[in-house]
């Protein structure tokens, strides 16, 4: 779920929009993010990414998604060399 390349860290999750609160869920072989944003006109993705960003304190802009615009299945390039923000991602997504 989290892989390491030459630009940051890619991780795999499943979106769940229309969720009455932002949280993180972690099973045995996904992790599962609810967003509280409807899936109109991009609201549930650039939720999913201010949502990201102050959960592990990472800039907005070093967050993208380059998979699943249009997906609940989505890839997210996480852009950091902070070994503290690294930890924290491994705890969620490994």
């Amino acid at each position: 779920m989290l892989k390491e390349t030459k630009d940051g860290y890619l991780i795999n999750i499943k979106i769940s929009p229309n969720a009455k609160k932002n949280e993180i869920i972690k099973t045995d072989n996904e992790t599962k993010v609810k967003i509280t944003a409807q899936p109109v006109d991009g609201k549930a993705n650039k939720a999913l990414v201010e949502f990201l960003s102050k959960f592990f304190k990472i800039p907005k802009t070093s967050i993208q998604i380059v998979k699943g615009e249009t997906s609940k299945d989505k890839k997210i390039l996480i852009k950091t060399n902070i070994e503290e923000k690294i930890n924290e991602l491994k705890k969620y997504f490994e």
